[in-house]
């Protein structure tokens, strides 16, 4: 049974056949109303909400088609099953065309009955549910979430913004891990114009090659050993929505040729099929690693690298944005609290002091982890330095980088923010800092000569 609580109207004028109905309802623990015609039916539609609707399909005046018509012209969204005798089975299935559920017949027998309630119960609740959760994600990843202070990182946003409106442009997206690259691809989705209808994400490096290639376009029958059917692909899955390859830096180098076409040509191939496949998707790129580095390798194709960096967006590592953090600290704090059912009521001076130091290697995602695990271990709902466990966990080492990704792809913002000899001397100090103070190893990073540092 889906629930003692669950409501349903019966309308049927024979009172014989509305007296069993409701009867075998009752039983099963339904709340259950009667209505002898349509139009009582829709006077007590607008009074009461109902979880699920059973009317009969011959009634004098409305009849079963002519209420469910009403109903949905009304935008009830309440579902509807047709009673019918078993002459009438082409209007019952006339009736599902114009949007009834399904349909039972008379005599009842009440095991089918109660499994076709049941299933339409359910089903609808499916349907409910998803849009909660779609109106929850379309909130949720929105620019206005993504909290920052931090001027970069605000032009960096606007970028993002901007691009949303056109879903056929390419976009990279480039940072350290756990800095948010999925957050803010899914905001572009949710940004778009006109909204897409799916957001897919494939992660490149956690696939096993062999597989990676049928998972992103798919195979036929046959293709290979256990392709026992046809596949649709993430491309094909993403039709009219968003394809994410995370982790694009990893794809497999035979495969990047592949990528390549089906972006040039906005049309792919399933794997041993012949067919053409329209790519009717946005493809978004995410990658913590340096392309252009790995180009020079030999490692990833320079075409697929000009083709896919149409777009380059890069989003800044916590530690050169810590004028975010108390504003990041104030937003998982409230989630956390609705989200554990405790009240998180702040960070201690001390606490915050400790978070303000840390480097933050794992970024957004590690100073999230540490909150929560303050959070669970606060008994008065303060967080202290002692709840975060920092002091258990030594920082990474900071790498001398040989990923400039934050000056490769910094300097392409457009000069809207900062000044760009501001801009010029931050990465130039960034870079120093990076490279302990090693100016021919910073110079030699930056491909400027170790002159510019002086100059600054």
């Amino acid at each position: 049974m889906i629930s003692p609580t669950s409501s349903i109207l019966v309308i049927d004028d024979d009172a014989t056949s509305l007296f069993v109905l409701s009867g075998y309802l009752k039983r099963e623990g339904y709340a259950v109303v009667a209505a002898t015609s349509g139009e009582q039916a829709l006077a007590l539609l607008a009074k009461q909400r109902f979880d699920l609707l059973i009317s009969d399909l011959r009634m004098p005046g409305m009849d079963g088609i002519m209420l469910l018509e009403e109903i949905r012209r009304r935008d009830i969204a309440t579902p509807l099953i047709i009673v019918t005798a078993c002459g009438s089975i082409a209007s019952a299935v006339e009736a599902i065309r114009k949007g009834a559920y399904d349909y039972i017949e008379k005599p009842f027998n009440p095991d089918n009955l109660q499994l076709t309630v049941e299933r339409v119960l359910n089903y609808h609740r499916a349907l409910s549910e998803n849009s909660q959760i779609k109106a929850y994600l379309e909130e949720y990843f929105t620019f206005q979430n993504l909290i920052t202070v931090n001027p970069a990182m605000k032009q960096m946003l606007g970028m993002a913004a901007r691009v949303a409106s056109s879903p056929r442009t390419t976009v990279a997206i480039y940072g350290e891990s756990g800095t948010g690259k999925e957050v803010l691809a899914r905001a572009i989705h949710f940004g778009s114009t006109g909204m897409p209808t799916r957001f897919v994400a494939v992660n490149c490096a956690a696939i096993p090659e062999q597989l990676l290639e049928s998972e992103l376009f798919g195979h036929v029958k046959g293709a290979f050993t256990g392709a026992d059917k046809d596949r649709e692909g993430k491309f094909q899955q993403a039709r009219n929505g968003t394809l994410l390859l995370d982790e694009i830096g990893d794809l497999p180098f035979p495969l990047q040729t592949k990528l390549l076409r089906a972006l040039q040509e906005r049309t792919f191939e399933k794997v041993g099929g012949n067919s053409t496949i329209p790519l009717d998707c946005r493809v978004i790129v995410a990658t913590n690693a340096n392309l252009a580095e790995r180009v020079a390798a030999g490692s990833f194709r320079e075409d697929l690298f000009h083709r896919i960096d149409v777009f380059p967006l890069y989003i800044p590592p916590l530690r050169e944005r810590k004028d975010d953090i108390r504003q990041i600290c104030d937003h998982v704090i409230t989630e956390l609290g609705q989200h554990l059912g405790k009240a998180v009521l702040g960070i201690s001076p001390e606490a915050m002091d400790a978070i303000l130091a840390h480097n933050w290697p794992g970024n957004v995602r590690e100073l999230r982890n540490r909150l929560e695990r303050g959070a669970i271990l606060t008994s008065d709902g303060q967080i202290r330095t002692e709840h975060l466990g920092l002091q258990q966990h030594a920082e990474a080492p900071r790498h001398e980088t040989t990923d400039p990704l934050y000056t490769t792809y910094l300097l392409k913002i457009p000069n809207s923010a900062l000044a760009l000899s501001s801009l010029t001397s931050q990465i130039l100090l960034q870079t120093l800092d990076r490279c302990r103070g090693n100016k021919s190893k910073a110079a030699q990073l930056l491909k400027i000569d170790r002159k510019m540092f002086y100059r600054e």
